[in-house]
């Protein structure tokens, strides 16, 4: 089996695929970071999230109802979050690491308490390519690009939506000010607990999609810690991509793409260990991560809960 990682396209419809749940995610933690909030729950929720969407649409045989569980699920971990670290102003990073902990022993007991214990584990059907019309038979880029589920174009649209949102119009103005100098944003009247209130919600909301997107796409059933350090990766992203919404995408192909390579290499040779193959896309982030990190500049009020009370 002969593989060539630049004229194969099938590496690339496959890296689009791998990629889509990193940049929903990666999305909804940027927006939530931009409005001063720290998220290390992701993990946690996207488990949760792949969990309820698969139980959802199991029973009732909808991938939509499922995909509207799982936002549901998530946004409501994300108002626990906003809750703790907003009102009652605690450490944003205990309460993300306690629900973190607490999504993955959830969602384990969530499925067992649904299914119980089977050898047979249970399936839901998984969302097959959708092709856009004239699109799909342009050569090359239409294998690779319009031929892909729904799920991978609402994640591809998604990157200009929030990069409009936040450079081109007043709220994500609002948005993005509230994560660099909140004390200023209150000045002129504007609510700060309101802005980040909204902007955890909706990027839990965001979250939560990553996470159905693994049973309904990937896998078609639900297993312990399915999403495999996704939630830690789309946290990295954001990083990587300085808090701009492109540069996450970029980084999320390079991921994706590491990752579909290894699986070709995988399935092409037995020489090398299937665990280093594995690990490799790991690895290859935590040295992106360390080559971009040096410069990259966080909001400046991220992780810092805001009371107009205490002077500065």
């Amino acid at each position: 089996m002969t593989l060539n990682p630049i004229t194969d396209l099938q590496l690339w419809q496959q890296m689009l695929l791998y990629a889509a749940p990193l940049i929903i995610a990666a999305m909804g933690e940027l927006l939530i970071e931009r409005s001063g909030i720290l998220n290390v729950a992701i993990e946690g929720m996207m488990l949760v999230a792949a969990v309820v969407c698969f139980v959802a649409a199991f029973q009732t045989e909808s991938p939509l109802l499922g995909m509207a569980a799982a936002m549901a699920a998530a946004g409501l971990m994300a108002l626990v979050l906003a809750y703790y670290g907003i009102t009652l102003r605690g450490s944003q990073i205990t309460v993300g690491l306690g629900l973190y902990v607490l999504g993955i022993g959830l969602s384990s007991l969530i499925y067992r308490v649904v299914f119980g214990v089977r050898l047979t584990p249970p399936r839901v059907a998984t969302l097959g390519p959708l092709p856009v019309p004239g699109l799909a038979d342009i050569p090359v880029l239409g294998p690779i690009v319009f031929q892909q589920n729904v799920l991978v174009y609402v994640a591809l649209l998604l990157v200009p939506a929030v990069h409009l949102f936040l450079y081109a119009t007043p709220l994500g103005l609002r948005i993005r000010a509230t994560g660099e100098n909140p004390r200023a944003v209150d000045a002129l009247g504007i609510d700060v607990a309101a802005l980040r209130y909204g902007a955890t919600v909706v990027g839990g909301l965001l979250i939560g999609l990553g996470g159905a997107y693994l049973p309904l796409t990937l896998t078609g059933t639900f297993s312990d810690n399915m999403t495999a350090g996704r939630g830690w990766l789309s946290l990295m992203l954001v990083i990587f991509g300085r808090w701009q919404p492109g540069l996450a995408l970029l980084g999320a192909f390079l991921f994706a793409y590491v990752e579909s390579f290894q699986f070709k290499v995988a399935m092409a040779t037995k020489l090398v260990p299937p665990q280093f193959l594995l690990m490799l896309p790991y690895v290859f982030a935590v040295v992106v991560l360390i080559r971009i990190y040096s410069g990259a500049r966080a909001p400046r009020a991220l992780a810092l809960p805001y009371d107009r009370e205490v002077r500065e």
